[in-house]
């Protein structure tokens, strides 16, 4: 079989996956493998008086149990993070050190006290509920704007007595202000983009196997960015060279940017694995992906957009509060602030933007990336405005954005931001999707719906994204002496399905079959560089650099092929895997030529038959797309249901439609989640998680699903990268929840209404 680009090849991954024989983090367990346990903090906000480890330290199978002080005698490092931001005066921001231990306070509930390592996980759970503890509790705070109001009841850190981190900026803050200031309209709306946690299918965890004798460190863990940990550990915590450090992950179980960061549990397990020599290996249970994952979002922002006298935009001002929890995570700063702001006036003309952000200290689990990273966030406040805006005027919304959409003609086209969109027919895509979604046909089955006892609601959400993270990939291409050809790429699938599209474009530019491509990836020994995957880049990236690496062996490969058939190298022609001499019936093909490259007669550095490429991407992509939701609701109850969920995006060049499908599919069960279902909530008193398990947080389940119909857009095709891919990944996140606010607005005839739409709240907004 060859499928090639633009063909549904089905996933071949999901074979070993559907049968059970993936390869996850726990199915490895070296011989000798010790296990650690963390001992986790009960209180949200304590001084830490005293730890006694020795009734652990004395249970039989305990091999050692590790406190601060441990990590102080060593001499190493805080966790890590990503370069900062600045302040908005160009001042370094606050980021107190995170240890991976306690250091005199804990912070928030489940923040490490002690790591107990043991002969088996259940001794070291053992243990660890032996070791004891005498915390003072200290007041808490879990709500941003109260932690930086002057009355708030606790400053988490010394370096932060007004528990704020940064005051970040980009835009020109004058000029919109004079834009609103001289509006003939401003519409404004307050909204809390509402705290969620990610729950991958698989947990966290980490395995470090330690070589004393090489002084050589194998980590291997269920982690998005192999390099990126490398870095981050062997760099930033340990002090060695990367060269002294492998990392690999296997298969993966989600992400969902919940695995891009480093957190304490990688440095303690990496330290136990030194110290004792022997490999080392923690995983989280469900309660701690509660307690410690990083979690999403938890944004307050108010949102103005003002209007000239004919309807148009003229200026978007936004001051968001994040919510940056106890400490900095990974890329805790970049999410709210850059990512945000990378699509901030989406796919409209606004002629000028300025967006401020404080950052804000609290006693809760870290934020960080998750799955859109701060692209959601710009596009939810920015549609509910335009909907508010619509509703102030007594206009059609839909009237409204057409009005205001970046027209074809105008690309590309510089944002007030700064950040250039190639192409792009948001009018167009718009109407398209009205089509698609029946609205014509919206009437008769609110009707229908009313005829029930149901209310129903229709919204509308177009949306911007970006590709972001590191610009640049790798790629390599390496036959066999049997001519079965290898791809191994810097980036990482998660459950992307790498292992079947990136094989696409193989079999497609060498013309070999789809069978014979065998990939590799997540190793930081299999390539020399790679930046794993997040912001939606792989394919732009990844797919562009095994696009390119093709090309670079067919011409390599025509030298090899000319000598073989004893011809000129201008008289070789390559079409569907064959190789001719022009005008003959002589021909080779990659077998051939692979069998002849292992020829032992060859000197060693010219066999083979193999090339690479590093990619860096010409711009950024801005995948698009229009989403429309219809939603009903139960008036006796409270209770909402999604009915209907149509989903056009404009993704560039498509490799595996049926991939695409499922990618835009995931990405609305998780705009679902956030709207509909999901919510963390903490004690505003004790800074307790009051949402910590799955009997208290909402997950969506197959019966949440709507009825989807997605389809694809693509008369704006983008160059910014030779594969013309525009991004996928995130679209769902990004389009949903403000559909389906925009639905329920429409329903209830109110102009907003945060998230999530529980039935307890809306019941009470209809007895209101």
């Amino acid at each position: 079989m060859r499928y090639g680009i633009g063909q549904s090849a089905t996933r071949v991954e999901d074979k070993r996956f559907l049968t059970g024989n993936g390869r996850y983090l726990d199915d490895i367990t070296p011989s000798g493998c010790l296990h650690g346990v963390m001992v986790r903090s009960p209180a949200a906000h304590a001084r830490v008086r005293d730890i006694d480890t020795t009734a652990a330290s004395d249970l039989p199978g305990v091999v050692a149990v590790y406190t601060d002080r441990d990590w102080q005698a060593a001499g190493l490092g805080p966790v890590p993070t990503r370069p900062a931001i600045t302040n908005m005066d160009g001042s370094p921001i606050c980021n107190p050190a995170r240890w991976p231990l306690a250091r005199g306070r804990v912070r928030h509930v489940g923040d490490g006290i002690a790591f107990v390592v043991a002969t088996s996980r259940a001794v070291a759970r053992d243990a660890a509920d032996l070791v004891s503890f005498d915390l003072e509790e200290l007041p808490a705070v879990i709500d941003s704007v109260a932690a930086l109001s002057p009355e708030a009841p606790a400053a988490l850190h010394e370096e932060a007595p007004d528990n704020r981190s940064f005051t970040w900026e980009k835009g020109e803050r004058t000029a919109a202000e004079d834009a609103l200031a001289a509006a003939a309209h401003v519409a404004e709306v307050r909204l809390h983009n509402n705290r969620i946690v990610i729950n991958p299918m698989e947990t966290r965890g980490i395995l470090c196997i330690y070589d004393p004798e090489q002084d050589f460190y194998t980590v291997s863990g269920s982690i998005q960015n192999v390099f990126m940990y490398r870095t981050m550990l062997a760099e930033k915590v340990f002090d060695i060279p990367v060269e002294r450090m492998r990392v690999v992950a296997y298969d993966v179980g989600g992400g969902f940017g919940g695995k891009n960061q480093v957190q304490p549990e990688h440095l303690l397990t990496v330290f136990a694995a030194r110290e004792l020599k022997r490999p080392v290996k923690w995983v989280a249970d469900r309660t701690e992906g509660f307690l410690t994952d990083g979690q999403g979002r938890d944004q307050q922002t108010r949102a103005r957009l003002a209007l000239d006298a004919d309807h148009r935009f003229t200026a978007l001002h936004v001051e968001t509060t994040v919510d940056l929890g106890a400490y900095i995570s990974t890329n805790g700063t970049a999410v709210p602030t850059g990512a945000t702001t990378s699509v901030m006036g989406g796919p409209y003309d606004i002629p000028h933007v300025y967006n401020i952000v404080h950052g804000a200290f609290t006693n809760t689990v870290p934020t960080d990336a998750y799955r859109g990273a701060g692209r959601p966030e710009a596009c939810f406040l920015l549609e509910r405005a335009v909907d508010v805006a619509a509703a102030d005027l007594g206009i059609d919304a839909m009237e409204l954005r057409r009005l205001n959409y970046i027209p074809p003609a105008a690309m590309p086209y510089r944002a007030s931001l700064g950040h250039t969109i190639d192409s792009g027919d948001f009018r167009a895509l718009l109407d398209r999707a009205l089509e698609q979604a029946d609205v014509a046909g919206f009437p008769a089955r609110a009707a229908e719906s009313e005829a029930r006892g149901r209310i129903r609601g229709l919204g509308v959400a177009s949306y911007l994204e970006a590709t972001l993270g590191v610009p640049t990939e790798y790629a390599r291409l390496e036959f066999d002496r049997e001519g079965i050809v290898t791809v191994a790429v810097g980036t990482q699938s998660n459950g992307q399905s790498h292992e079947t599209t990136f094989p696409q474009i193989v079999a497609e530019k060498l013309g070999v079959p789809f069978g014979q491509v065998r990939f590799r990836q997540s190793d930081t020994d299999a390539t020399p560089l790679g930046h794993g995957h997040g912001g939606s880049r792989s394919l732009q990236l990844a797919g562009s650099a095994i696009l390119n690496a093709a090309t670079k062996l067919v011409e390599k490969a025509k030298a090899q092929a000319a000598d073989l058939l004893e011809a000129a190298t201008d008289d070789i022609d390559f079409a569907d895997g064959i190789f001719r001499v022009v005008g003959t019936d002589r021909t080779v093909n990659w077998a051939d030529l692979a069998a002849a490259a292992f020829d032992s007669g060859r000197p060693a550095a010219e066999r083979g038959l193999s090339d690479e490429d590093t990619y860096t991407k010409d711009g950024t992509a801005y995948p698009n797309g229009c989403h429309i939701a219809e939603i009903e609701i139960d008036p006796a109850t409270g209770l909402l249901s999604v009915a209907r969920y149509t989903a056009l995006d404009d993704f560039g060049q498509i490799i595996n439609p049926m991939v695409v499908a499922g990618q835009v599919m995931g990405g609305i069960m998780q705009g679902v989640g956030q709207a509909v279902l999901e919510h963390t909530v903490y004690d505003p008193e004790s800074g307790q998680l009051l949402s910590g398990s799955f009997m208290d947080y909402c997950m969506p389940r197959a019966l949440d699903l709507p009825q989807t119909d997605i389809a694809f857009f693509e008369d704006a095709p983008t160059q910014t990268s030779p594969i013309g891919a525009k991004g996928c990944g995130e679209a769902g996140t990004i389009a949903g929840p403000p559909a389906i606010a925009s639905a329920i607005c429409n329903a209830l005839g109110l102009k907003h209404i945060d998230m999530p739409y529980t039935p307890e709240k809306i019941w009470r907004l209809l007895q209101q």
